[in-house]
């Protein structure tokens, strides 16, 4: 789950009031550091698994060969951020539980049928994933920030579904009008789980919203974030001559 192309959080955090080690101390800094890096982390475990059921969509060996190598780099991933929990004496397991249904949720709700659906999931629907942590991992300490920045800066996955689908909208112009109905869905699907991970863990809420300390974004700030996240998304589709 990654996008090269989305930009480095970290021209914002000094907006937000910087956060530095020091602030884990703080428990209620830390409950929302935790619950940041277990989302990510039940999102990279889910990925791993996904991809290898949708790479069975693929066309070719070759195909299959590299979602395979994608597929082992998410768990690697995973295991980086879960022992990064660990450090921070969390559990993983109980950390991510209360991630599980709304990351499982989406992935129930936008099943490809096809193999151009499935890289579209990736190319179009995981990205919007990939920008909400990048955003709000402007708003953490630097160690924090630097592992949710690594595991979201390998582009390899989205880069791989973006030459695929390039290839088959010149090669077809005929799809290209069900990938953008597609792509309109997933996009919708991609928001309202990006919202719902925020609004149900009151930890990662409390992070995300300033309480008056100078830490965290306003109600307005809120709303730049996601019309930046939406704004990327239209790029993307942008880029395959496709309408958002």
């Amino acid at each position: 789950m990654s996008d090269a192309s989305a930009p480095p959080p970290d021209d914002r955090v000094a907006r937000h009031g910087d956060r530095t080690e020091a602030d884990l101390a703080d428990p209620e800094y830390r409950k929302g550091a935790i619950a940041l890096l277990a989302a990510l982390a039940y999102g990279e475990l889910v990925s791993f698994f996904t991809i290898v059921q949708e790479a069975t969509f693929a066309p070719r060996s070759q195909d299959k060969e590299a979602l395979a190598r994608v597929a082992t780099v998410e768990f690697g991933h995973y295991e980086g951020l879960s022992a990064r929990l660990r450090e921070l004496g969390a559990d993983p397991h109980e950390a991510m539980e209360p991630f599980t249904r709304p990351i499982d949720d989406w992935h129930g709700r936008a099943r490809p049928s096809n193999w151009l659906e499935a890289l579209m999931k990736v190319y179009a629907g995981n990205s919007i994933a990939v920008d909400f942590y990048r955003e709000i991992a402007a708003l953490v300490d630097p160690q924090t920030r630097a592992l949710v920045v690594h595991v979201l800066s390998d582009g390899e996955q989205v880069e791989f579904a973006r030459s695929q689908l390039q290839a088959a909208i010149a090669a077809d112009e005929k799809v290209a009008g069900r990938l953008a109905l597609w792509g309109r869905r997933l996009v919708g699907e991609a928001l309202s789980q990006a919202q719902r991970v925020a609004a149900e863990n009151d930890d990662l809420t409390n992070m995300l919203v300033d309480d008056g300390s100078g830490h965290g974004l306003d109600l307005a700030e809120l709303v730049r974030l996601f019309a930046r996240i939406t704004d990327r998304h239209t790029r993307r589709m942008e880029a395959l001559g496709l309408s958002a």
